[in-house]
């Protein structure tokens, strides 16, 4: 069963609570379920979120929307998605992150559909990074997930998830998708870390209000709007850890 995990956590350093601010009156969460709940190679949806009162929202947020929700460590990103796989029968998992609004399920059908031609371990389209940050899909099956949680070491192993795959090219047959033409935009940020990440989200859904958009719309958009774009174009990139 291809299963999503969304990894989510209230305590993001820079802008706490982001996940759970208001965006067209849902929370930014509701709207990366709803997108990536139209990837057709996806079964099931889990919201992978850390233990803590803190977190009680996201559970509830999960449980009014019949979202599969598991909690676990807050640090050891690797243990929450192995034990979230584990109890949902999980046999490949795309990982994936819920302060990113912007989120293309062809783009995560794509990545899925790759994945399984080239029968990899790994495939993601971040190992040669050619989409917007954002956009970043990675897919791999429990069995390799499992090899990571018994052998990974260190708290960047533990926290990033996917080190352990990409450092040990000899052991893991990995694989990349490289963005087509209209798409191979890495230099554009459509994820949210900052203010200034949210102001420009909100303005981009206010213009497509409730319609489905997809990245090809978005950059598009983005292109006739220089000043949206340059609103957190030199926001800094952290590496993806909720």
């Amino acid at each position: 069963m291809i299963t999503a995990i969304i990894q989510a956590r209230t305590t993001s350093s820079r802008l706490p609570n982001k996940i759970l601010m208001n965006i067209e009156e849902k929370p930014m969460v509701f709207w990366v379920v709803k997108r990536v709940q139209k990837a057709k190679t996806i079964k099931q949806i889990i919201l992978a979120i850390p233990e803590g009162r803190d977190n009680d929202p996201l559970e509830y947020f999960a449980k009014e929307n019949k979202i599969l929700c598991y909690r676990g460590s807050e640090n050891d990103v690797l243990s929450r998605y192995y034990e979230a796989a584990k109890q949902f029968a999980a046999k490949t998992i795309v990982r994936l992150a819920a302060d990113c609004p912007f989120i293309d399920p062809k783009i995560i059908d794509q990545v899925v559909m790759a994945h399984k031609k080239a029968r990899a371990d790994y495939t993601s389209n971040v190992l040669e990074r050619t989409f917007p940050r954002g956009l970043d899909v990675e897919v791999f099956s429990f069995k390799v997930l499992e090899e990571a949680y018994f052998k990974a070491e260190g708290n960047f192993r533990r926290e990033h998830v996917t080190p352990y795959f990409y450092e040990n090219p000899n052991v893991f047959k990995l694989h990349n998708v490289i963005a087509k033409k209209e798409l191979s935009r890495p230099e554009l940020r459509l994820t949210v870390d900052t203010k200034e990440d949210f102001e420009m989200t909100e303005k981009v859904y206010g213009h497509f209000k409730n319609k489905m958009f997809y990245s090809r719309d978005l950059i598009k958009y983005l292109d006739s709007r220089p000043e949206l774009k340059a609103l957190n174009k030199d926001i800094p990139q952290k590496p993806i850890s909720a």
